[in-house]
């Protein structure tokens, strides 16, 4: 207690004098700055990815893009003259939908989230966006093919505007459709291509619209039927795509699955030139783990640090937000960095749109009309294909062995046709070439 200050028998009486008019001035002085500074007390924004699961991979950059959203949102939002704080609330989905759906609806009845942001994969997706439909909470989301997020959720192809508090950003089938006949075109191959579509959202959306697209480019489409996530034997797919002489591969499975259908392939001698994988493959850590079966596969990448792009609400750069994210994290750069700052880019417009940001009804009708500077480029609802959802590019490319430097591989954008902005890097080689 040495450093506790000594306050004089004078200093001590001169106070009390002062007393009631300084407590007096003090009081309407505080509550002059709370009331210009707080007055709109806190604005919530609730958060759901894939942690852990089957899923963790698009997860995995979460707690370096919270920190540059709350870093960005440290100082609060002024809306309509008044100043909020802003409090990021962030949820593991775990990758299952009843999880999904659970923390969703714990954000919105326990703690009374304003807006949800969710992000990668049906699974996680989908049950926040109906949990939040049926509140009427506003939802922005994203990494889910669009026509997996607004058809796996009950809307009609006739429908121009299906719900009213759900929006979404990402690409689509004929996203998937350009970038594949794009990329594939590259390398000489009898055309025929065998698929593995999972009987899931992701699944039934891709074989509903992305075969006939391929089809209508002249690809045969070899369809042993949809397969159950969690199968452990794939021998009669493997084959059936051997006997039908495939070439061509192209799969949109969960990341366990992927792993134990190609290190069957490999064992039964399916080789095809052309591996196109989907859903998994997307990041480092997934191909690594395949070892030297995983260099050559196709993917596509729906952000790169080449995307010529930078976030609106941070000021960061795709380039620095790859570069930021290795120095803090010492991995290497996952796609999931630029959609996922994304949706802070597009819930901080969402949230300053309008008059009252406590105003759910008018911040979802807000949504629809935002036009949004992010990282993975401009997004403009209202633009189509719906009202609800904004398309946005997907490129296709492939993971090669890296030249030189602290990682093992790296991805090389093949292809540009969905965004002529973002340059090609090489050439689609055959696997295994």
């Amino acid at each position: 207690m040495g450093d506790t200050p000594t306050i004089s028998r004078r200093a001590l009486l001169r106070t009390a004098a002062l007393g009631g008019a300084g407590f007096a001035l003090s009081a309407c002085h505080g509550l002059a700055e709370e009331e210009s500074t707080t007055a709109g007390s806190t604005l919530k924004i609730g958060f759901v990815s894939p942690r852990t699961g089957p899923a963790a991979g698009f997860g995995e950059p979460d707690s370096y893009v919270l920190s540059l959203a709350r870093k960005a949102l440290a100082g609060g939002l002024t809306i309509g003259g008044t100043k909020y704080a802003v409090e990021i609330l962030d949820r593991d989905g775990q990758s299952n939908p009843q999880r999904g759906a659970q923390v969703a609806n714990d954000l919105i009845n326990g703690d009374g989230v304003d807006l949800m942001l969710a992000t990668s994969t049906p699974e996680t997706v989908n049950p926040v966006s109906d949990a939040c439909e049926a509140a009427g909470v506003p939802c922005i989301s994203t990494v889910v093919p669009w026509e997996a997020w607004y058809f796996g959720r009950g809307a009609k192809p006739e429908d121009k505007q299906a719900f009213r508090y759900t929006y979404h950003f990402c690409f689509g089938v004929e996203q998937f459709h350009q970038a594949y006949a794009h990329l594939w075109s590259q390398i000489p191959t009898n055309k025929k291509v065998g698929v593995m579509w999972p009987n899931d959202s992701d699944g039934n959306a891709i074989r509903a619209a992305l075969g006939p697209l391929l089809q209508q480019e002249g690809y045969t489409i070899v369809d042993p039927g949809a397969y159950t996530s969690g199968t452990n034997d794939y021998s009669a797919q493997i084959a059936r795509f051997k006997a039908e002489g495939c070439e061509i591969f192209n799969t949109f499975p969960i990341p366990p699955d992927f792993a134990t259908f190609w290190r069957q392939a490999t064992q039964q001698g399916f080789r095809p030139k052309i591996a196109q994988i989907a859903k998994t493959g997307l990041f480092p850590s997934q191909v690594e783990a395949l070892g030297d079966i995983g260099v050559g596969l196709a993917s596509a990448a729906y952000w790169t640090p080449t995307y010529p792009y930078t976030s609106s609400l941070t000021k960061v750069s795709s380039k620095d937000l790859a570069e930021g994210y290795q120095n803090e994290s010492g991995k290497q750069w996952n796609q999931q960095l630029g959609p996922s700052l994304a949706l802070f880019d597009v819930a901080a417009a969402a949230l300053q749109a309008v008059g009252d940001p406590r105003d759910r009804a008018a911040v979802a009708k807000a949504i629809g009309t935002l036009d949004v500077q992010t990282p993975i480029g401009r997004l403009q609802w209202g633009k189509g294909p719906n009202g609800n959802v904004v398309a946005t590019p997907i490129l296709g490319g492939q993971w090669v062995a890296a030249g030189a430097g602290k990682y093992k591989l790296d991805f090389q954008l093949c292809e540009n046709s969905s965004d002529p902005n973002v340059p090609v890097a090489a050439k689609l080689k055959a696997y295994g070439a």
